[in-house]
């Protein structure tokens, strides 16, 4: 994956990582270890972080995390976890917020698309020069995109696809996929991210739409473990994010965005 490079063994924390891995964590014992195991092994090679945040679980989720940091094998990949308030957004935010790396990718508990959004990334940078986009949305709106779906799920998503364009003016097939970004632009937009929930993300890839960053959106298969255990987004969850589109515009309206980075985003 030479996307990001080869692995620099840090010392101490004088070097930032090349990726950092966020994961929100809420009653995943059934896979969070898994997960986490399986994303160390492909990052190996490379110079990385894992971050888990647990947020309000009833299971064995932050003790399950808490056993695999005490026991974690000092490497190339470090291990880290993290609690906030209930909700994925409130998980993803706290997660990036502690992210060090050059490019942070906000994830699922389960890796519902493989390492497809990685991979993804690695073919554009290759195909396009050694370009790496700002932002890389692994998609299941993408024509090239595996996903099976029911006919009332695929007819939510199509309604909700053009809610989002109508409410919010957004391009973005899905952005509700997993996000692969510039790490010093993500850290900098975290002061004007507030949604706690299953948003998060719609809200992200919305203010990066508005400073004029077009996200690559690549390919994705749907892994069969992810499908076969369903989905977790209720009919309520459906509505409260419809609704939340209003929220969106009336939160960001027209008013100014200032990235408070150190650097401009590229791309």
């Amino acid at each position: 994956m030479s996307l990001f490079g080869p692995c620099r063994y840090r010392i101490g924390a004088s070097v930032h990582p090349d990726l950092s891995v966020v994961i929100p964590a809420h009653n995943s014992a059934a896979v969070i270890e898994q997960t986490v195991r399986r994303l160390a092994d492909h990052l190996s090679e490379h110079d990385a972080e894992i971050i888990v945040v647990e947020n309000g679980s009833s299971d064995e989720t932050f003790e399950i995390c808490t056993r695999l940091a005490e026991n974690w094998v000092a490497g190339p990949v470090s291990f880290t976890v993290l609690q906030s308030p209930r909700g994925m957004g409130n998980a993803l935010q706290a997660g990036a917020a502690a992210s060090s790396g050059a490019h942070v990718l906000l994830t699922a508990d389960d890796l519902p698309f493989g390492f497809d959004d990685l991979d993804g990334a690695e073919r554009f940078a290759a195909e396009h020069e050694g370009r790496v986009p700002v932002v890389v949305v692994g998609s299941k709106a993408h024509p090239d995109s595996h996903v099976r779906r029911g006919i009332l799920r695929g007819t939510l998503t199509r309604g909700f696809a053009l809610m989002r364009r109508v409410v919010l003016g957004m391009r973005t097939g899905d952005p509700q996929g997993t996000v692969l970004m510039d790490g010093e632009l993500i850290r900098g937009l975290i002061p004007d991210l507030a949604e706690p929930g299953f948003l998060f993300t719609t809200e992200l890839v919305h203010l990066v739409e508005r400073l004029g960053i077009v996200p690559v959106e690549v390919p994705v298969r749907l892994s069969e473990d992810h499908d076969s255990h369903g989905t977790r987004v209720s009919g309520a969850d459906v509505l409260a994010m419809g609704t939340g589109l209003f929220r969106l515009r009336g939160r960001h309206g027209d008013r100014n965005l200032v990235v408070r980075s150190g650097s401009a985003p590229r791309g």
